[in-house]
């Protein structure tokens, strides 16, 4: 099996794992997140973080761009230079870190995604 494919099966069994104890729509709509930040930018290598109840995503030269967060009641995408990229979505007041809110039932807003990744790639290459 290439590496990619053990990665990706290693990714879907350990976020199985760490999505089993929530709600289904947040374990959904954490689920869609995940596998749509990956589908957007292949170039991200994503790992579930069992311990912290997270996947976080890394870029080869940017290092960690972003982590997803499902919760009880939603998801949260929080973005490690968050205060330094620009976007109503963005919620906090932390130095470094902010985060969008996701809710089950609400669209993803993949437009407003891709460019946020996209400037926090940059920002960091």
């Amino acid at each position: 099996m290439p590496a990619s494919a053990s990665r990706s099966a290693e990714l879907v069994a350990d976020l199985v794992t760490l999505l089993r104890p929530l709600p289904e729509p947040v374990a959904e709509l954490a689920s869609r997140l995940a596998l749509l930040l990956l589908a957007m930018r292949p170039d991200l290598e994503a790992k579930a973080r069992l311990g912290w109840g997270s996947v976080n995503y890394r870029h080869p030269r940017a290092g960690f761009i972003c982590a997803v967060f499902p919760m009880q009641d939603h998801v949260s995408l929080v973005f490690e230079h968050g205060r330094q990229l620009s976007s109503p979505l963005l919620e906090g007041d932390g130095k470094q870190v902010r985060f969008i809110r996701l809710v089950p039932g609400a669209p993803i807003p993949e437009d407003d995604l891709a460019i946020l990744i996209a400037e926090a790639i940059a920002l960091k290459a």
